[in-house]
């Protein structure tokens, strides 16, 4: 299970990219148009695509082992469970209006 434990890691490093990547989207604090891309690439295009996969495996290993402490560290699970809630909550607030109209 070290897949699980790399993807983990690498979930929650794009979670935080995501978070600064919303902080971008308030004030340019970085000055340098290549990090800024950087940034938004890792967070945006990434996090979308790890957080919900890992989240998706954390589901299947609990259903199949029902324990993801040997494997994984709490605090890794619980920060890649919150960064989903704030991606879903993103993503509501963004096309939230789109869907509701339809």
């Amino acid at each position: 299970m070290r897949w699980l434990l790399f993807l983990s890691r690498l979930a929650f490093i794009c979670g935080l990219f995501f978070l600064l990547s919303f902080t971008l989207l308030v004030k340019d604090w970085t000055g340098d148009q290549a990090i800024t891309s950087t940034i938004i690439l890792i967070g945006h295009m990434l996090g979308l695509v790890f957080i919900p996969i890992v989240n998706v495996c954390y589901l299947g290993v609990l259903f199949i082992k029902r324990d993801l402490r040997p494997y994984v560290p709490t605090w890794l699970v619980v920060g890649n469970v919150f960064l989903l809630v704030i991606l879903g909550l993103y993503i509501y607030m963004h096309y939230g209006e789109r869907f509701a109209a339809a």
